[in-house]
């Protein structure tokens, strides 16, 4: 028997060591990777440094996963970055499927896949061909319950950490619906993409809605981690009486009009109680002439309480947009230094290039932000914002101009073809109206800055950032409306394509890249059936047009297939009728309200595929966010072909984001050339890479289990032109 003395002495010697290993468990807070970005606060930093700059080049694959789920035909991608918590590995496969596997061997646990689950698909496989770019953990406070949370199209599940199983009890049978609790009933698009945050028992998400005049709602909600009970609603698109309800000229704004919706992730302020939200666009991205105003929240960071949703302070990055300049990624919670001050920062990166910092507290910029007069001329009916916001500081990461010197001299003769098509786009100021004599997007649609996101050490506060230098010209048509004498269902159809479909496979149906695939003799390549189920319930990025009318569909087949419209219809039948759903008056008469469309996303490339504007097409950077000032900027992926005829390191377009970590190093995929690199992250300097067996278009995820420090990344491909994949890679050194 221990006598009580020296029980009670064990009993201290116990505390003191739980006190200890509780302490320096605090100290090493990004040791794992729990978060979507590393960490609530979403900076994708870890604290490892087991892999160094010394021993990089020793990194070896150490095990791949595979759900054997890839779609080589339709493109499937995979933008997964995975999370660790207490040794498992959770991600999705490119099929949406949610696994979670041993973090250290790859040793498959559970899977859980949402197309067999009797209470979700009502028969449609197609329903699955979406993309998820991360998953959400949480536990309750004794630790009994633990729950992953995330999204398949328009259903968010709650999934047993533990098991892989549905929990019953939460929402609806398991998911919680995101086509519902929005104020207002819809029938257009919506889906979960990028995971919200969970703040103690409250899960906050965004959404991905359309991006025509028809769209959904993007407002942001929070639920009970629990129940899926809704807690709060915050309208992205203001209410009678609600801030930024007036900047809105249309007083029906908040019934008609959809997107200001978060698809790209969130940060949050644990300490603070405050949830850190960008938004995207206003549906009908590129002609505005029918919702007039400033257009709050659209394209703004939203610092909310995260209990209760209640505005704290916003700030909007682009007034009445018409360019689709909606926020591309979560923001990044830093503590700077500035004036002798320390300042609780968030900063957000831009598709334009820049970085805008804000007291994350009150919101007051960290630097001089300008608002810059910019070109009015637009189309008729078009009201354009005078002025649009222009950070002093920090220094941009991408060109912010695209002039005919600009234009590629890889070869004399690409060089004079790429200028003839150059001088056929009229406008090349930054801002400059959408016009049908056509305007520069640049850094392009796609960035710039995008999901991908950016890494920040929160050491030496140094932003670090991947971009893509791509111009896509935006040029715009009139939306032809019906032919009096003609009301063939071929007819009819061409006027519910151009009203819904012109934008991304452009007027003469020939798309551009395998991003916006050719829609010309579709029908040889998918049956009437096929094509109506994706249009029903879209594919990868497509998103699903379940709204349009059943007779509109009808015709858009018999358009698209050039068949007759009694076998369209028998297609447009064969769909489940959750599939059929109609779009109410408001939507259908807002498409209506369109009068111009733009006839393409046009990436500006050469005949042999190249970008048609001088290198660098691809770079990573370093941003100080003390002072401001671009550190380094490095070419980020390769074209072999290129660099064995002596042309410099060009970099590539690149999706996905890097990571940075207390070991010196940048740990990035994201690029064409289906690589994963380390950089320096000091001078920008390769010092690792390694061949991927798909494009790694997401971001790594890297922690330590029991000393040794993994990075994993999924590598989907599927976009750009790249092959697709189903794997996961882990690299890490030899024991």
């Amino acid at each position: 028997m221990i006598k009580p003395r020296y029980f009670i002495a064990l009993c201290l010697v116990a505390g003191i060591y739980a006190s200890c290993k509780n302490q320096h468990k605090s100290n090493s807070p990004y040791s794992g990777w729990p978060a979507y970005a590393g960490s609530k606060e979403g900076i994708r930093y870890s604290s490892n440094e087991e892999i160094t700059l010394n021993n990089v080049s020793k990194l070896k694959q150490l095990w791949t996963f595979s759900t054997a789920d890839k779609d080589t035909g339709n493109r499937s991608q995979n933008q997964c970055n995975p999370i660790m918590v207490d040794g498992v590995l959770y991600g999705t496969s490119p099929k949406l499927k949610l696994f979670a596997l041993n973090a250290a061997t790859g040793e498959q646990k559970w899977l859980f896949d949402p197309a067999k689950d009797d209470t979700t698909n009502n028969g449609d496989p197609m329903a699955y061909y979406k993309v998820s770019r991360g998953v959400i953990y949480w536990q309750n406070d004794d630790g009994g319950e633990k729950r992953i949370f995330y999204s398949v199209g328009a259903k968010t599940w709650a999934i047993d950490a533990e098991n892989g199983t549905p929990i019953r009890s939460f929402g609806k049978g398991g998911y919680i619906d995101l086509t519902k609790d929005l104020d207002r009933d819809t029938k257009s698009f919506v889906a979960g993409t990028t995971p919200g945050v969970v703040y103690k028992n409250v899960l906050i998400v965004g959404d991905r809605v359309s991006e025509s005049a028809d769209a959904a709602p993007g407002h942001v909600r929070a639920y009970d981690t629990r129940t899926g009970k809704l807690k709060w609603i915050f309208h992205t698109i203001p209410h009678p009486g609600e801030v930024g309800y007036n900047t809105w000229k249309d007083t029906a704004a908040y019934k008609k009009f959809g997107g200001a919706n978060n698809w790209s992730g969130m940060a949050l302020d644990e300490k603070r109680g405050m949830v850190y939200i960008p938004t995207g666009s206003v549906g009908g991205d590129f002609y505005g002439g029918f919702r007039k105003g400033q257009n709050l929240f659209a394209n703004s960071l939203l610092a909310l309480d995260a209990a209760t949703g209640k505005l704290k302070w916003y700030y909007q990055f682009v007034h009445h947009d018409l360019w689709d300049r909606d926020l591309p990624a979560n923001p990044n919670l830093v503590t700077i230094v500035k004036d002798g001050k320390k300042i609780d920062a968030v900063t957000q990166i831009t598709k334009h290039g820049y970085v805008f910092m804000f007291d994350r507290t009150n919101g007051k910029p960290i630097f001089p932000i300008v608002e810059k007069p910019v070109p009015t001329k637009a189309l008729p009916g078009e009201e354009v914002w005078p002025t649009q916001p222009i950070p002093t500081l920090p220094q941009p990461f991408a060109r912010q101009t695209f002039n005919p010197e600009d234009v590629t001299d890889r070869t004399p003769e690409v060089h004079q073809e790429m200028l003839a098509k150059y001088n056929q786009v009229k406008n090349r100021i930054m801002f400059t109206p959408p016009s049908k004599e056509g305007g520069w997007i640049f850094p392009g649609f796609d960035g710039g800055g995008e999901w991908g996101g950016a890494a920040v050490d929160p050491e030496s506060k140094i932003l670090y950032v991947n971009c893509s230098e791509m111009p896509w010209a935006q040029v715009m048509i009139d939306v032809p409306k019906t032919n009096a004498d003609d009301h063939s269902p071929q007819s009819l159809g061409h006027v519910v394509y151009n009203t819904n479909c012109i934008g991304c496979h452009g007027a003469e149906l020939k798309g551009n890249g395998t991003s916006y695939p050719s829609l010309v003799n579709i029908g040889k390549k998918y049956s009437a059936e096929q094509v109506s189920g994706i249009i029903a319930s879209g594919r990868n990025m497509m998103p699903s047009f379940k709204q349009i009318s059943v007779q509109d569909k009808q015709n858009l087949l018999a358009f698209l297939l050039k068949i007759p419209e009694a076998k369209a219809a028998k297609e447009v039948v064969k769909e489940p009728t959750s599939n059929r759903a109609v779009s109410s008056a408001t939507e259908k008469k807002m498409l209506d309200e369109v009068p111009y469309a733009m006839n393409g996303y046009n990436r500006f490339l050469d005949k042999d595929g190249y970008p048609g504007i001088k290198p660098p097409w691809g770079t990573l950077n370093a941003v100080d966010l003390t002072s401001g000032k671009l550190l380094w900027k490095v070419p980020l992926g390769e074209f072999a072909e290129l660099s064995k005829k002596g042309i410099p390191v060009t970099g590539t377009e690149n999706y996905g984001g890097p990571v940075v970590t207390k070991g010196g190093l940048i740990f990035i995929a994201a690029t064409k050339d289906e690589k994963i690199r380390a950089f320096d992250k000091h001078t920008g300097k390769v010092v690792w890479e390694a061949q991927l067996p798909a494009a790694g278009y997401a971001t790594p995820a890297t922690y330590s289990i029991d000393g040794k420090q993994y990075v994993v990344i999924a590598c989907g491909g599927g976009k750009i032109g790249s092959k697709s994949g189903d794997s996961y890679v882990c690299f890490g050194l030899p024991d």
